[in-house]
């Protein structure tokens, strides 16, 4: 069992960063692939990047390639998003989710994730 908790969103005018946190507990939490998802109003939750267990493996959303940045720090128990040069599309309470993988591989699918934090909500104002 893993739980998961989001933290770092909030207001931030275009042009800005953020760095999200997703704190996870549990022993076992290098052995989970890590993503971040996000949600905009109205629309579907929507992969942005994922982290292998052991961060040597990235992949991120098309759209997101050179903003995005993942990463992970497992003595930590925790995996980071930086988000740079935020648009007011990026606008969207981001989630993070894991699933238990042994290999090297990351899922992009929201039902291919077994555990979700809350979300944190990043508000990108013009």
């Amino acid at each position: 069992q893993v739980q998961l908790v989001e933290s770092g969103g909030g207001l931030v005018q275009a042009g800005g960063s953020l760095r999200l946190s997703c704190a996870a507990s549990g022993r076992t939490f290098s052995t989970y692939t890590v993503g971040w998802f996000r949600q905009a109003p109205g629309k579907e939750r929507e992969f942005v990047a994922g982290v292998s267990w052991s961060g040597d493996n990235t992949y991120y959303a098309d759209s997101e390639k050179g903003r995005f940045t993942i990463s992970r720090d497992n003595a930590k128990n925790t995996v980071y998003l930086q988000v740079n040069s935020l648009k007011p599309e990026d606008t969207a309470v981001y989630y993070c989710a894991a699933h238990l993988s042994p290999v090297q591989i990351i899922r992009v699918g929201v039902n291919e994730y077994d555990y979700w934090g809350q979300g944190t909500q990043v508000t990108v104002s013009s």
